[in-house]
C-alpha cells in the first residue's frame, strides 16, 4: 500500500514538472505539506522526493527543501551509422571532446565475433570512448575491432578518439550500418561512474556493425550509450 502511495505521490510531481507549473531553482512543496495533503507518513514522502531527485528532475538544500533542477535542452541525435559521433557533435557547434578511456583484448565472446564475421582465432580488441559535451560526460562508445583487419589496432587503439577518422586513414572513406538494435536499460555501476549518472538515469544502447560501403567488410561491432536526459532522438525511414 504504501508503495503505491509513493508512486502516486512521484506521479503528480512529475506530471507538474513536465507540464511547467514550476520553474528552474522553483521551491516544491515541503514534506509536511505533502505528508498533510496525503495523508501518508513523511518517510513516504521523502523517498519520493528522493527518487525524483536520483531521477534528476529536482535538486536539494539543506534545510531549505527541494528545488526544480534546470534541465538543459536535449540534444538531437540521428541514429545513423553513416557519420561519426563526433562529426555530428562539431557540425552542430557543440564544445564536444572525445575521450578515449581503454584499449583492451577480449576473451572470446561468441556474439561479438560473430558479428565480425571472424573465428575464435582471432584476435579481436574492445575501444571505450567517452564523448563529453560541456564538460559533462553524455555517451560511451565501445567498438569491437579485429586485428587481422588492422593489425596495429592493439597499439593504435589506445589513441583512437574518432574511429571512423582511424578507418579513413586506413582507405575506408564511405561508411553504412545493415542493422541498429535499440534497448533500454538501467545503468550498471561502472556505467553510472563513467558517465556520472545515477541508477535511475536509463541509458538508451544503440548496437550495429559500421560496413565499408565499397568492399563489404565489417569494420566494427559497435555497442553505445547515451544518457536519456541529454538526448532525443530521430530516426529516419527513408
Amino acid at each position: 500500500m504504501e508503495d503505491s502511495i509513493e508512486t502516486i505521490i512521484i506521479d503528480n510531481l512529475m506530471l507538474d514538472i513536465n507540464s511547467g507549473k514550476y520553474k528552474a531553482n522553483e521551491k516544491l512543496p515541503s514534506e509536511n505539506e505533502l505528508v498533510d495533503n496525503y495523508g501518508v507518513p513523511r518517510i513516504i514522502v521523502r523517498k519520493a522526493y528522493e527518487r525524483l531527485e536520483q531521477m534528476g528532475y529536482i535538486y536539494s538544500k539543506q534545510g531549505k527543501g527541494r528545488y526544480i533542477k534546470g534541465r538543459r535542452q536535449q540534444i538531437e541525435l540521428f541514429l545513423s551509422g553513416k557519420e561519426s559521433f563526433s562529426k555530428k557533435m562539431l557540425d552542430k557547434g557543440y564544445n564536444f571532446k572525445s575521450k578515449n578511456i581503454y584499449c583492451r583484448k577480449i576473451e572470446y565472446n561468441q556474439k561479438i565475433y560473430n558479428e565480425l564475421c571472424v573465428s575464435e582465432s582471432d584476435e579481436v580488441y574492445e575501444i571505450g570512448r567517452l564523448r563529453i559535451i560541456d564538460d559533462k560526460p553524455m555517451a560511451l562508445h565501445v567498438s569491437y575491432v579485429a586485428k587481422s583487419l588492422f593489425n596495429d589496432i592493439g597499439e593504435s587503439g589506445k589513441y583512437i578518439e574518432s574511429m571512423f577518422e582511424y578507418y579513413r586513414s586506413k582507405g575506408y572513406s564511405t561508411f553504412n550500418t545493415d542493422k541498429s538494435i535499440i534497448s533500454i536499460s538501467f545503468p550498471a555501476i561502472i556505467e553510472r561512474e563513467i558517465l556520472e549518472c545515477s541508477n535511475l538515469v536509463p541509458l538508451l544502447i544503440l548496437e550495429c556493425n559500421s560496413i565499408d560501403d565499397n568492399t563489404g567488410k565489417i569494420l566494427q561491432h559497435t555497442k553505445i550509450f547515451y544518457r536519456t536526459d541529454c538526448f532525443k532522438y530521430i530516426v529516419s525511414y527513408a
